[in-house]
């Protein structure tokens, strides 16, 4: 049987998602949330013509090198001044202080020598200057922040702005992860023969966790069926919407995850993928529930998690944009023709000489690797049927996370 491509699998977990039900948030609470819908200004920013300098506020046409003005009153900031400027006269302003009605310019302290009540310009200023327009920033109702966007720090300020102290933001979606294998210890212990530590949640809890889900940790389930399938029963108690299992992804005689996901009533959707590493991946639904059933190694866990379930998560967050960002590099070495499967390749990348981005692969490509796993910077992507490339061809490679 053929295996399914990379493009469609990614299009078949994809399909019929939903962003997840919005809630209401506090700004301090609101970084990389992702908004639930467009936010718009409550008010103009600024409010009123600000001052950006110290100095006076003063008419252009009054505004000539030796000219004398009265000083009248003074504008601070969220002290403004009720007096008007008149022809001769001059206002006392400092920055962030209202700019009064009639003047339209500010002659900053320094060109000014002032004496009583009494004001000489030194310099001339003939176009109005130093004066911050109402509405410079933004108006009223002016929509500012994009429903999709995943906020930054930055946004945060602008809402606060905007004069929101809260945010529409998307529920952060609850991903349950359960490794399945009687070979499996956990980390401190000591391994008997023949077992290994469970590494794989880690890896994926902070990937998943960085971008955007919560995480709920069912541990390890023994090689049976009702091990497996109490774990899938507890997640769905849990209120998952995502399910992950490791492990038991394959054909031998031990592997019981995708009999368990049958007799759990998971619709399967596919099993097995023109991916490498990562082909014995399966994926399925549950009503709502997503369920991703991921291979052992670890190099194949984590990869699928970043290719398959990390667009997931976006597209459950509402997401603007829910692929990952794909970037040109050149090779740093000569690479084989690739087979019937896409690669995902393990590689570091560095900036040559002349500033362009060079992926060099990690020795030993093998899924099992952990060591490599934690060298690579990128995944360098190997299309189904490539030709061998020699060094400084251009390749196309994905980030991971830092």
């Amino acid at each position: 049987m053929a295996l399914m491509p990379v493009a469609d699998a990614l299009n078949s977990i994809l399909d019929g998602i939903q962003p997840l039900p919005a809630e209401n948030v506090a700004l301090d609470d609101a970084l990389h949330r992702t908004l639930a819908r467009d936010v718009a200004a409550r008010r103009t920013q600024p409010p009123a013509p600000m001052s950006a300098m110290d100095g006076y506020a003063v008419r252009t046409q009054d505004a000539l090198a030796g000219a004398r003005l009265t000083v009248t009153g003074e504008s601070a900031a969220g002290r403004p001044c009720n007096l008007s400027v008149g022809q001769g006269e001059a206002i006392r302003i400092f920055t962030g202080g209202v700019v009064p009605n009639g003047a339209d310019t500010i002659a900053i302290q320094e060109d000014v020598v002032r004496e009583g009540n009494v004001i000489t310009l030194s310099e001339a200023v003939p176009v109005p200057r130093h004066v911050r327009k109402a509405g410079l920033d933004f108006h009223e109702g002016d929509i500012l922040l994009k429903r999709g966007t995943r906020l930054s720090d930055r946004d945060l300020s602008l809402a606060a702005s905007m004069n929101h102290p809260t945010l529409p933001v998307h529920r952060k979606p609850k991903i349950a992860i359960v490794a399945t294998g009687d070979e499996l210890v956990m980390p401190g212990m000591e391994p008997n023969p023949g077992q290994i530590i469970y590494s794989n949640a880690y890896a994926i809890n902070a990937l998943v966790r960085n971008s955007g889900a919560e995480t709920i940790n069912l541990g390890i389930a023994r090689d049976t069926l009702d091990d497996t399938r109490a774990a899938i029963r507890r997640a769905e108690a849990l209120g998952a919407d995502i399910i992950i299992t490791t492990g038991g992804a394959s054909v031998g005689e031990h592997d019981l995850v995708k009999p368990s996901f049958e007799a759990e009533g998971i619709d399967i959707k596919f099993w097995k993928i023109a991916l490498r590493p990562g082909k014995p991946m399966m994926h399925g639904r549950k009503g709502a529930m997503s369920v991703i059933g991921l291979p052992g190694n670890p190099s194949s866990s984590y990869v699928c998690s970043f290719v398959f379930v990390v667009p997931l998560i976006r597209a459950l967050l509402g997401r603007a944009h829910v692929a990952h960002c794909v970037e040109t590099a050149i090779l740093g070495h000569d690479l084989p023709a690739n087979d019937h499967r896409q690669e995902y390749m393990r590689a570091r990348i560095e900036i040559n000489g002349n500033g362009v981005a060079v992926a060099t692969t990690v020795d030993h490509q093998d899924s099992s690797l952990l060591n490599n796993l934690s060298a690579a910077d990128v995944l360098l992507i190997r299309p189904p049927l490539a030709p061998p490339a020699p060094a400084g061809a251009r390749c196309d490679i994905i980030r991971l996370p830092s």
